[in-house]
């Protein structure tokens, strides 16, 4: 992946807000942590709650420059999700994204697409 642009904004970085929802993680996020942390997936090194530009990913693996975000119902449809995408697709990620109840009910099946990845 190529150089990446706006690390984070101000706010974030000042509020500590990552820190923050790493603490109050959905049941969904906390299920796949398990399954990212400490290069369990395909050897990848996976950050939760990482601040770029003006967001804070849920799980980013920033050598193969891959977004995963998990979404409950309030995400269908959501504009600002798809310029939200659209800002990191131009950074050079790949996004993808995923249910709550797809991760807490299909685990092994959102395994086996990001294994791909």
């Amino acid at each position: 992946m190529g150089k990446m642009k706006g690390q984070t904004n101000r706010f974030i970085a000042d509020n500590a807000v990552q820190r923050q929802l790493r603490g109050n993680m959905t049941d969904a996020e906390r299920r796949l942590w398990h399954f990212l942390r400490a290069r369990k997936l395909a050897g990848c090194k996976f950050r939760r709650q990482h601040p770029f530009m003006d967001y804070v990913l849920d799980f980013v693996c920033l050598e193969n420059g891959l977004v995963i975000e998990i979404d409950g119902g309030q995400h269908l449809e959501n504009k600002r999700d798809q310029e939200r995408d659209k800002h990191l697709q131009q950074a050079g990620f790949r996004v993808l994204r995923f249910w709550n109840h797809q991760v807490l009910q299909e685990t092994e099946a959102v395994l086996t697409q990001l294994t791909g990845c």
